[in-house]
């Protein structure tokens, strides 16, 4: 199956620790030509437990150019997974490029070195 980026989608995700997993959504980070290219995805997880943590994009279903989520939630670009597709469970749906596009620029403010232009 075709994995698009910016698609929601249900998968078991790792605990840290790796001593199980829980089903959780995630948003495809990777391009579509990365995913049509081999059999994994890189993803960020998404929660609804929203804590106001400069590394949260939030949305909710108006922020879905189809499908919906349960409850208003956020992308946690500080939570990214290479994972196989063969596991993801289901869609939700897809996200708005301008989320997308958040979502990518907050890893890029994580991965930057804030003291490298002082």
């Amino acid at each position: 199956m075709m994995y698009k980026q910016g698609e929601i989608v249900l998968i078991p995700v790792p605990f840290s620790n790796l001593s199980s997993s829980k089903k959780r959504p995630v948003m495809i980070l990777s391009n579509n030509q990365y995913n049509t290219s081999t059999d994994d995805v890189i993803v960020m997880a998404v929660t609804s437990n929203v804590r106001g943590m400069s590394s949260e994009i939030l949305f909710d279903t108006s922020d879905m150019t189809h499908g919906k989520i349960p409850k208003p939630s956020c992308i946690r670009s500080d939570k990214v997974y290479t994972l196989s597709k063969e596991i993801i469970v289901k869609k939700y749906g897809e996200i708005s490029e301008v989320k997308v596009i958040e979502a990518k620029n907050k890893l890029f403010e994580l991965l930057s070195d804030a003291n490298r232009n002082e």
